[in-house]
């Protein structure tokens, strides 16, 4: 009895540990940007919390609920479910091309009634949890054969086939790009990337055939926006007006022209940040910056200080993730790359990517809380 005892009491230190240990300046960071998002989208509905506001705060009470509970969990049984979460994540793919919600000529949504799910952002997780676990069991003499390659590399290729079908673009971008740091910190030989680099290049004529015409559009509305400046060119347009009027210092909380006027389209969306720079101006949109430079320099900082294999490609792996949201959003509004829907992470309207990224960041948590836990190859030291 007084063993077992013991034992419980090992367990209740354990969780009083746990939370002493959280790292409560990284949920602070991203509570601060949450309620950035919160404070714009107010503003997007013309000082109004209706509609996107409210919902979006009830979301992050939700998720961070689900960001905090990520963390406290050992993180050796998040590589014993890793595998188990992608599937269900590619199986919910799969049903989006099945019984998909269409919503502005898309099929990426499932429709479940009480909430509106889009498998493609939990797979974002998914993959990273999934491609950690497997370089996890890898080791240096294995990685260099092309035969130990195939597995993750089809754990990449077929959720990418799954989402261009729906089609998303930006998405599919991400996987490729997310998977492939992944593979380069596990230490794949860089000949191998060279060698994909060439035959994607030369994969573009026969790719530019199965694009459909509103992304052909986009690619050509990134050449030259003003070749059709009231049709496809227009959303692209009115973003750099919206920045441009912005000028240092912005328009003030609630002025924003562009925005208030509805020239600016997509402003809850895609477009959140041209708002905030249009009425905070320059320093605004740098200050905003400057937080998601922080969280992602947090995020590194898990990563190189966690002593698995598994924690750090797990930690590494949600940080570029995540700044491939930022770049790709920031990017797309400026007209640095084309249009492609991708959400400005924390701030941009949307339930499934907030549940995603808070829950990503509890992951990320995680390997920070359990930093000095060992994890054999194949789990076995750890009992998995």
């Amino acid at each position: 009895m007084a063993s077992l005892g013991h034992i419980r009491g090992e367990v209740r230190m354990s969780l009083a540990e746990k939370l002493w240990q959280v790292n409560w300046s990284l949920v602070l960071l991203v509570a601060l940007l949450c309620g950035i998002g919160f404070a714009m989208l107010y503003s997007a509905a013309n000082g109004s919390w209706d509609p996107w506001a409210s919902r979006q705060m009830i979301r992050f009470g939700v998720g961070l609920i689900l960001m905090l509970g990520a963390a406290l969990v050992d993180i050796r049984h998040w590589m014993r479910l890793a595998y188990p979460i992608y599937f269900v994540a590619l199986v919910l793919l799969g049903a989006v091309d099945v019984v998909g919600a269409d919503a502005m000529g898309a099929q990426r949504w499932l429709d479940l009634k009480v909430i509106q799910l889009q498998p493609s952002e939990i797979m974002k997780v998914a993959l990273v949890l999934a491609l950690a676990r497997y370089f996890h069991g890898i080791g240096p003499e294995q990685i260099g054969r092309v035969t130990v390659v195939f597995v993750p590399l089809l754990l990449v290729v077929a959720p990418v086939f799954l989402v261009l079908k729906q089609p998303d673009l930006g998405t599919a971008i991400m996987l490729l790009a997310s998977g492939g740091v992944l593979f380069f910190l596990a230490g794949v030989r860089l000949w191998k990337f060279a060698a994909v680099l060439v035959a994607g290049v030369g994969a573009v004529p026969l790719a530019w055939h199965f694009l459909h015409g509103y992304q052909k559009a986009r690619i050509l509305t990134f050449l030259d926006p003003e070749r059709d400046p009231l049709g496809t060119g227009y959303h692209i347009l009115q973003s750099k007006i919206a920045l441009g009027s912005g000028g240092i210092l912005g328009k003030g909380f609630l002025e924003g022209t562009q925005s208030h006027l509805n020239f600016l389209p997509e402003k809850a969306t895609d477009f959140i940040f041209t708002m905030l720079a249009e009425e905070f101006g320059i320093i605004g949109g740098l200050a905003l910056l400057s937080l998601y430079v922080l969280l992602i320099v947090y995020g590194i900082a898990v990563a190189l200080r966690a002593r698995s294999q598994f924690g750090r490609l797990l930690a590494m792996g949600v940080t570029v993730t995540f700044f491939l949201y930022v770049f790709v959003n920031i990017a797309m509004v400026m007209g640095l790359i084309p249009v492609v829907g991708v959400p400005l992470p924390l701030i941009s309207y949307g339930g499934t990517a907030m549940l995603s990224i808070l829950f990503a960041f509890g992951l990320v948590i995680g390997v920070y809380v359990h930093r000095d836990v060992r994890i054999g190859r194949r789990g076995v030291e750890s009992g998995l």
